[in-house]
């Protein structure tokens, strides 16, 4: 809801505990609720904006006033949701191709015919050549500064310089190649080269019932 023009596919999972007929109902009520919800958001802040117009100084809430109608202006698509069975591959396959569907309708996303620059993807090619290399950490992570030295020894990346691999790795951020926290002060200089490793780490970290599960233990 605070990302400028997000698209969002829910995927509904576990279709195999349900009949044909509940998964329709299941569909349509969460989709409901979803809309609702997005109607719900907008009069909420509607409603706080007019309350700050109206206060008796509206000047010292100028920040919260400009935050909120950020906010205001940030659309939000919700596709139709896909519902699938994860124990069944052609539905995996399913869901792949719907998402490929999506992300080439340049409606939704306009910038899917932009160009790349050359540079982008040999940097890409040669991540993923430093990311599968036998001197690479299980866990992936690598300091951005060595991982800019280990490709400029590249002999056509020779002269990439640090603000245009950053440029780079927002781009490959975004398309899930790697992980990198700019924003977060801790993080910044960290990039995580195999997001699959942080998935198992939540997944060990962040469980359902975690804490009953830990009261069980003597």
């Amino acid at each position: 809801m605070r990302v400028p023009n997000s698209v969002v596919l829910p995927v509904g999972t576990h279709v195999d505990c349900c009949q044909e007929k509940e998964v329709e109902e299941k569909r349509h009520d969460i989709m409901a609720k979803v809309t609702a919800m997005l109607v719900e958001r907008k009069s909420n802040l509607a409603h706080f904006i007019n309350n700050l117009e109206d206060s008796e100084e509206p000047e010292f809430y100028m920040d919260q006033w400009e935050r909120l109608k950020e906010m205001e202006s940030c659309t939000l698509t919700i596709l139709n949701l896909v519902a699938v069975n994860c124990t069944e591959h052609r539905d995996i396959k399913k869901l792949e191709a719907t998402i490929l569907e999506h992300v080439k309708n340049e409606e939704l996303f306009p910038e899917v015919v932009r160009v790349l620059p050359p540079v982008y993807r040999q940097v890409e090619a040669a991540i993923v050549d430093i990311a599968q290399s036998e001197e690479m950490a299980d866990h992936g992570m690598m300091d951005l500064q060595y991982l800019l030295s280990k490709l400029s020894q590249c002999k056509h990346l020779a002269n990439l310089g640090r603000e245009l691999l950053q440029d780079i790795l927002r781009y490959l951020h975004r398309i899930g190649l790697v992980v990198w926290y700019e924003e977060i002060k801790h993080l910044e200089s960290t990039v995580f080269l195999q997001p699959t490793f942080l998935i198992t780490m939540f997944k060990l970290l962040v469980r359902y019932r975690l804490v009953q599960q830990l009261e069980n233990i003597s």
